[in-house]
Order: C-alpha cells, then sequence, then structure tokens
C-alpha cells in the first residue's frame, strides 16, 4: 500500500498497522456489541408481536362473544336444542293422551253399543210381559173353563169306562141297552 492518496480524495492522515489493527478490533467488537443488540431488539420485537398476536386473538374471541348476532345465535342453538327436547317430550305426553283417548272413547263405544243392547233386551221382554199380561185373563178363563168341563165330564167319562169304574171304590158297572152306563153304587 503507498502512502500516497490518490488525486481526488482529499489528505487523511495514515494510520498505522497498530492502529489500524485497534480500529478493527473496535469495530469487531462494535459490531459484534451493536450485533446482540439487535438481537435483543429482535427478541423484544417477536415477544412484542407474540404478545400483539395474543391480544389480537383475545379481542377477536371477546368480540366473538360480545357480539349481539353471534351472542343471539348462541342463545337461539342453545334454546333450540333444549326447546326440541322439551318439544319431544310433550309430543310423547301427547301421543300418549291421545292413544288413552281413543282407547277410552272404544271402550264406552262399546260399553254403549252394551248397554243399547241389555236396554234393547229389557224392553223385549217387558213387551212379551206386557203382551202375557194382556192376554192372562184368557189363560185364566181357559183354565176355569177346563176345570169346570172336568168337574163335570171326567166323572162321567170315567164312569163310562169299566175298568176306571172298577177302580172307583163301592161303584159297580151296569149296562143298559147295549151301551154302557154309569157307575152305580
Amino acid at each position: 500500500m503507498s502512502d500516497e492518496a490518490p488525486a481526488d480524495k482529499p489528505d487523511r492522515p495514515s494510520i498505522s498497522l497498530d492502529e489500524l489493527r485497534e480500529t478493527l478490533d473496535r469495530l469487531g467488537d462494535l459490531s459484534l456489541d451493536l450485533n446482540d443488540r439487535v438481537e435483543e431488539q429482535t427478541k423484544s420485537i417477536k415477544h412484542a408481536t407474540t404478545m400483539t398476536n395474543e391480544a389480537r386473538r383475545a379481542a377477536e374471541a371477546t368480540k366473538q362473544q360480545t357480539d349481539p348476532d353471534h351472542y343471539a345465535e348462541f342463545a337461539v342453538s342453545l334454546i333450540d336444542d333444549r326447546m326440541d327436547k322439551a318439544m319431544a317430550q310433550m309430543n310423547e305426553a301427547s301421543q300418549g293422551l291421545s292413544q288413552a283417548s281413543h282407547q277410552a272413547q272404544s271402550v264406552l263405544k262399546q260399553t254403549e253399543n252394551d248397554l243399547s243392547a241389555t236396554q234393547r233386551r229389557l224392553w223385549e221382554r217387558e213387551q212379551k210381559l206386557d203382551q202375557w199380561k194382556s192376554r192372562w185373563w184368557l189363560f185364566a178363563l181357559g183354565a176355569l173353563v177346563v176345570a169346570l168341563a172336568m168337574t163335570v165330564t171326567l166323572p162321567r167319562f170315567l164312569a163310562t169306562n169299566e175298568f176306571t169304574c172298577e177302580l172307583m171304590v163301592g161303584f159297580v158297572w151296569t149296562v143298559e141297552s147295549g151301551r154302557g152306563a154309569p157307575c152305580v153304587r
């Protein structure tokens, strides 16, 4: 290296090699120190960036939780789920009541039919009884006529038969003009 400065550059004092070495060492130390500081600042920036991102995520989550539309959707879905369960239970209870009602109606219908049939049979019996009541006197009159006829004709009939005449104690069979005569004592 030459100690002379080029013509287009101003004159500078010349540096010795020791000074140059010392200057380079200082520059190296300075660059290492600057590098350490840059690394610390990079770490701080990364930490600040991480914290900022976490704060941003927390703010977004808070925004979603405090957002009326989102909260309303959540509330509506929660209410829908619970109402669906309640409605399903109510539907089951309603179906059970409906089935019980239909069964009760069919039992009542059968009871009404049985009652109608029983009343109809009772009415028919009462009609027959009323008919018999309206004709009983004819039966009684017929019985009286038969009793009177038997009272008059039975002894006469018995008296016309030899066997029955002998059965009657103390009577004797007599014959008159070819036909049987009554029993005589």
